[in-house]
């Protein structure tokens, strides 16, 4: 009885897209660049196309002699699930290197969280470590690696806190802490490195960043960024991967132009 009960569930997976996916047909669209993506992640993805991921995406597109077509989902729980692996688009753009679920290709770029503070107050510790964060008024988006550093320097009681899952067609956490920096309602700002970049480089504010220093058995706080596509995908996963060899000095400038901080192979910062 348990056996054909599993085998039933089996038979009932076997039927669904996410399923197919994984059974190594080729469902890649020969005739377009079937992309998902969010519809307002700025600096990412918009749906007009003025995220550097979009301004990427047209890039390997041009050099594929494919047209574009992007389905639009909020990047969210469920994201993957109701896209990629559901067979609505080829390829999803910008996610860590070695994502679960996926097959991603060759790295495009490797970035990191930072510490963000005024010029004026002339804060230069790339470590929670450091003494000088005692006492100041840390801003932190919830759930981000940073927090575990946060705990563990015992700075938890000095976070305010931003929310992460929000409807960004609406609000931007991350831009109302640079914004609450700049005002002096807190001191400190860990925020992902392009968003950081994006935002200081697009509004010229009057802030520093370092990268956050990794620290041993804590979160990783730098992270090489890829292309995702199907588990059984391999064969396109090779094409994009040639495509970003073709054009990885037009992307490293596309990503400086966003005000983007890169690592280097090192995981030292790549001066513009």
């Amino acid at each position: 009885m348990i056996k054909a009960g599993l085998l039933a569930l089996a038979v009932l997976a076997a039927t669904r897209p996410e399923a197919r996916a994984q059974a190594g047909a080729d469902l890649v669209s020969r005739s377009e660049l079937r992309v998902c993506s969010d519809p307002s992640d700025l600096p990412f993805s918009d749906q007009h196309g003025d995220g550097f991921e979009n301004r990427i995406v047209d890039l390997l597109a041009q050099d594929l002699h494919l047209p574009v077509r992007y389905t639009w989902y909020p990047n969210s729980v469920g994201f993957l699930r109701n896209t990629l692996l559901a067979l609505k688009c080829d390829v999803v753009a910008g996610t860590v290197s070695g994502a679960p679920m996926m097959l991603t290709t060759s790295p495009y770029y490797r970035t990191g969280y930072m510490i963000v503070t005024r010029s004026a107050d002339h804060i230069a510790a790339p470590s929670l470590a450091d003494p000088l964060f005692r006492g100041k008024r840390i801003g932190l988006v919830a759930g981000t690696p940073p927090g575990d550093l946060v705990v563990r320097h015992g700075l938890m009681a000095q976070v305010r806190p931003y929310e992460l899952n929000v409807d960004t067609r609406i609000e931007s956490p991350p831009h109302q802490m640079l914004m609450d920096l700049v005002a002096g309602r807190i001191d400190v700002a860990l925020l992902w490195g392009p968003i950081a970049g994006f935002y200081i480089h697009r509004d010229a504010l009057p802030l520093d960043t370092a990268f956050l220093q990794p620290e041993a058995g804590a979160a990783p706080v730098d992270y090489a960024i890829a292309m995702g596509v199907r588990s059984a995908d391999a064969a396109w996963r090779g094409a994009l991967d040639a495509a970003i060899a073709r054009h990885q000095p037009e992307i490293t400038h596309l990503l400086q132009s966003y005000g983007v901080p890169l690592l280097d192979a090192q995981n030292q910062p790549l001066k513009p």
